[in-house]
């Protein structure tokens, strides 16, 4: 069965050597002292190791059953889930007024992605609730606040956020649900969602939905939806459990993977609801709730790659095959471990490169995320608005890719379901799907994010890159990423550029190599994380610190991104510019 260890001195190398959060000025990062820090996070992989890892494969052999109307979760769920609120991990991020723990969104994407890579499946009834705790946090009234939040917040209550149905994914212009308006201010909700991960199971007393459904007056399109709270239990006014609303669970859909996790087919059939937010402006509430999620999305992409790759690496410590072509370098025995030959090396390094990138810029972003709240930061706000659906998109693209070569490490083994190398790349598959397939994030990215304020925050990103390569001039140990990073950050202006240039005239242009965009800025947010990386290892070894061999790994590994991931961005440029013409050459008949 597979293991799991948090990748605490990683994390910790990233929230005090790179970000340096203890001198940053976003309020309550002051407070966030190694010590601190390293408690927490060592806690949390105590949590992930002992009690969610060992569920992950029971989640995934036995999954969820529908009896009578109620979803029964895996075996084990029900108390992990009862250790997870007990320990305070549910509210860890969440505001003191309403119960939470108030540190910083970081600390909170720190331990998630330690409970994602433990048990994926598992972590999403919190993850949900979280971002329905957000949408109500900045939308609701006080009213609402103080009934749903410190529910939310101890997960008594879990939450969920209900967009798909049958006919519409992501064009929620054609949504069929109906809000009619009630004498008491309530709304009646008639009908059905679908994939609604979380949304009927057995952890917790009440389940908080938030449906959107369009209410007369709001016109055609996606304009004019809205964003309704719809309880499973009504609540009463003092706040206790009332009567069960009119909705239900028409059955569990039979899924790939994250078997652990019920996603559910919902059926409103005139439930109660309250409005979220102001009427008609349904998808500004809610995409307070999938910002959070999209970001949380990409932290799955890279978590699950980190869990199989601990399990390849050890595989590949482990497993004699065949003899180095150098020597012999385990004499002793009858073959070498597979770790002595360059292409199990090569697969490791892409794997260990891209999830240490991947963590940089997700830790990256939740650090923007905490000035843009904390702080009011217009210009961090603009920025990872830019960076969500590059951090969604490519993380979860890459995060599949790696954990299939995870797998590839056990040849016929990992094929072999009792090894659950083949549970990793399942459950990592639903990250490129949902909260917005990702064709979808590289069609916001080029359609409007680059354009969002006149441009501003991609050219200020373009400027950060070229600062950080100024920054290294005349110092040769940073020649092998300041310049890499020089030359792709010129080819991805350059793949901008030609938007500019021919989208205009022709939008086919411009989304023809909308997912080839979206990889090459990617790479190039990969390529200037591993340049700050390698240049806070620098500084580390210079201080004289004492894990020289972690430090001088982390630069080694580094260099490998810019040598052998990095040069993709040539490739994405010449497919970006050969433009439509080949892509929709054919006739829709010809297919």
């Amino acid at each position: 069965m597979p293991t799991y260890t948090a990748p605490v001195k990683d994390m910790q190398f990233l929230l005090h050597n790179v970000l340096k959060v203890t001198a940053s000025d976003t309020p309550g990062y002051s407070e966030l002292d190694e010590s601190f820090t390293a408690a927490v996070l060592e806690e949390a992989g105590k949590v992930a190791t002992d009690v969610l890892a060992p569920l992950n494969a029971v989640g995934d052999r036995e999954g969820c059953v529908l009896e009578n109307g109620v979803v029964r979760t895996p075996k084990g769920f029900d108390a992990a889930f009862k250790a997870m609120k007990d320990g305070g991990w549910t509210a860890l991020d969440c505001d003191p007024d309403y119960g939470g723990q108030g540190l910083p969104y970081l600390m909170g994407s720190a331990v998630g992605e330690i409970f994602v890579s433990a048990n994926m499946a598992f972590n999403m009834y919190q993850g949900l609730t979280h971002g329905a705790y957000s949408a109500i946090h900045t939308h609701g009234t006080d009213d609402q606040k103080a009934t749903y939040l410190p529910k939310l917040v101890s997960c008594d209550w879990t939450g969920t956020m209900n967009l798909t149905e049958p006919h519409c994914g992501t064009d929620l212009g054609l949504m069929r649900t109906k809000a009619e308006p009630q004498e008491d201010g309530s709304y009646l909700i008639t009908g059905q969602k679908i994939f609604i991960s979380a949304g009927e199971h057995d952890l917790a007393e009440n389940i908080i939905h938030l449906v959107l459904a369009k209410a007369p007056g709001g016109g055609e399109g996606s304009k004019g939806i809205s964003l309704f709270i719809v309880p499973k239990v009504l609540v009463n006014e003092d706040g206790s459990l009332g009567a069960r609303n009119s909705l239900s669970c028409g059955k569990i859909e039979e899924k790939m993977g994250i078997h652990g996790n019920a996603t559910c087919v919902m059926n409103y059939d005139g439930a109660r609801g309250w409005l979220l937010g102001d009427l008609h402006k349904g998808m500004r509430a809610m995409f307070t709730m999938m910002n959070e999620a999209r970001l949380g999305v990409g932290l799955q992409g890279y978590a699950q790659a980190e869990a199989a790759y601990q399990n390849a690496l050890a595989y590949a410590k482990d497993r004699l095959q065949g003899r180095a072509v150098t020597g012999a370098e385990n004499p002793s025995g009858p073959a070498d471990p597979l770790i002595v030959h360059p292409d199990i090396r090569r697969n490791l390094m892409e794997q260990k490169s891209f999830v240490e990138g991947a963590r940089a810029l997700t830790f990256w972003a939740a650090h923007l995320i905490d000035r843009s709240v904390r702080q009011g930061d217009a210009a961090a706000e603009g920025l990872v608005s830019l960076m969500i659906p590059v951090i969604k998109g490519f993380q979860t693209d890459k995060g599949f890719d790696m954990a299939v070569q995870a797998q590839q490490v056990f040849g016929g083994h990992g094929y072999i379901e009792e090894w659950g190398m083949s549970q990793f790349a399942r459950d990592a598959r639903i990250a490129m799907i949902y909260e917005g397939a990702n064709g979808v994030q590289a069609l916001d990215l080029v359609g409007r994010k680059l354009a969002q304020d006149g441009g501003k925050h991609v050219m200020a990103f373009f400027e950060m890159v070229k600062a950080e390569c100024r920054a290294h001039d005349g110092d040769d140990r940073m020649k092998g990423f300041a310049e890499p990073l020089k030359v792709a950050s010129k080819q991805l202006q350059q793949a901008g550029m030609f938007f500019m240039q021919s989208g205009m005239k022709n939008p086919n242009a411009a989304l023809s190599g909308s997912y080839d965009f979206m990889h090459l800025m990617g790479h190039v947010c990969l390529g200037l994380m591993w340049t700050r990386m390698a240049k806070a290892a620098h500084e580390a070894l210079d201080a004289g610190h004492a894990d020289r061999d972690y430090l001088e790994a982390k630069i080694a590994t580094g260099r490998f991104y810019m040598a052998r991931q990095l040069p993709a961005c040539g490739m994405h440029l010449a497919r970006i510019e050969s433009g439509a013409d080949t892509v929709m050459a054919l006739s829709a008949e010809a297919f």
